[in-house]
């Protein structure tokens, strides 16, 4: 399967770009309103509308008593584990909680002459983590995502993710464990988003949802942004790779196809200054596409979203993935780190001949939570950050009231708001 090759002089070519930049912004509106559908059912009904969803979506009947996953099943599914799997993936967790601690900030304050002022740094009360579950299982994204809540501290951390035909991944479930995430329900789609939203009898509502999901998911937390926080709008995955002759092609086409296997809507960019490379690439990839268990999956989306393109120099290279802000970037080049400087939008930059973009996803330690679609011109990967919310603090002496008066005063005049002078000005009058 060859991935479409652009030209970037010629008129399709520009075309072809405009529709790669802009390809984050959403065209199925008939989307939006059957999910807005779904969520005010959900708002109205809670656990009614969430097991009638449940039976629709994910072919079995689910009573709210059976909503939660109990503590004998996930101790249960550690049995039907592979040990060494398991060790893998408590080895993955302690990376990734020893980076993310990194991240860590603290409340804090100073003083100047009778003025105290400071930022206040508390971790939200809860939180709620949505795993997809449906054309493979992801035990990763439950590392991911629940290990910065932890390390900043959020006291209730539950997990929704959906149970095709009623069946649970013992790998997600012992992920849920390493995190320590107290509540996981075998529920998904947006009846999951909606429940953590709004809250129902059975699922109490959270302050934020993190976590990737397919397009119902992904415009679910976009409506209900605003009753909850998020942390960003994810589509399809994507990988936009650099390369030069130093780089083999058949690395770089097993690292196309690592992102090309993940759903049929992946992105998959080469960027070379060799026509020949190209080439070279492409037949890597019809090699190894024969051999991927995920053949079919990985072959729609290189033939709807594969690209490969040629530009003159590696600069040239970095100005056009700047422009395509990339959830991944792969610099497969000579001296990667020669031209990060020039890296302005990426969601995470792999650099190098020996860091494949799959490091990132299981076990390297920085988040794989990443900006898709062009948002990484202004969103960062998922932090620690992303769970705590600041408060401003303020303390004034008298003294220093009255030396700051005068200009309160006037800023609130100039505005027409009378009674915000007065409350300064109030203060300072001696009393009767």
């Amino acid at each position: 399967m060859a991935m479409k090759v652009i030209k970037l002089r010629s008129r399709a070519g520009r075309r072809d770009v405009e529709k790669l930049i802009h390809r984050g912004e959403p065209e199925d509106r008939k989307v939006e309103q059957k999910v807005r559908k779904m969520l005010d059912d959900v708002q109205a009904h809670g656990d009614v509308a969430v097991s009638r969803y449940t039976k629709q979506f994910d072919k079995m009947p689910l009573s709210p008593k059976r909503f939660l996953v109990t503590l004998e099943e996930r101790a249960a599914a550690l049995a039907k584990t592979d040990p060494k799997v398991v060790d893998a993936l408590r080895f993955a967790a302690d990376r990734i909680y020893a980076f993310h601690s990194k991240q860590q900030s603290h409340s804090w304050s100073f003083e100047e002459a009778g003025v105290t002022l400071g930022q206040q740094l508390r971790p939200l009360a809860s939180a709620g983590l949505y795993v997809p579950g449906g054309k493979a299982a992801y035990p990763s994204s439950v590392l991911m995502n629940g290990i910065p809540a932890k390390v900043a501290g959020v006291e209730r951390v539950v997990m929704c993710t959906p149970t095709p035909k009623g069946e649970m991944n013992p790998y997600v479930l012992v992920a849920a464990d390493l995190v320590g995430i107290h509540e996981v329900y075998r529920i998904g789609g947006v009846q999951a988003i909606g429940a953590m939203a709004y809250g129902t009898k059975t699922i109490r509502r959270v302050d934020k949802i993190v976590g990737p999901g397919n397009a119902f998911v992904a415009t679910a937390k976009r409506l209900v942004y605003g009753t909850v926080d998020i942390d960003m709008i994810a589509g399809p995955s994507e990988i936009l790779i650099i390369a030069d002759e130093t780089a083999h092609p058949a690395h770089v086409a097993a690292d196309i196809l690592s992102q090309a296997e993940h759903d049929e809507e992946a992105w998959t960019i080469l960027v070379a200054p060799s026509d020949g490379f190209l080439k070279k690439v492409q037949k890597e990839i019809a090699v190894q596409l024969a051999k991927l268990d995920r053949r079919k999956i990985a072959e729609a989306s290189l033939k709807h979203r594969g690209i490969a393109v040629v530009v003159p120099e590696i600069l040239d290279a970095i100005a056009f993935a700047n422009d395509v802000a990339p959830e991944h970037l792969e610099l497969a080049i000579e001296r990667p780190y020669k031209v990060l400087k020039y890296v302005k939008n990426a969601g995470s930059v792999f650099l190098g001949h020996h860091t494949p973009q799959a490091l990132g996803d299981y076990l390297a330690g920085p988040n794989h939570v990443l900006p898709t679609g062009g948002t990484a011109r202004f969103f960062s990967p998922l932090s620690v950050e992303d769970f705590t919310k600041k408060s401003g603090l303020i303390a004034f002496s008298q003294d220093a009231l009255r030396r700051f008066s005068e200009k309160v005063v006037q800023i609130a005049r100039v505005e027409g708001l009378g009674a915000h002078a007065e409350a300064v000005e109030i203060r300072l009058r001696p009393d009767d």
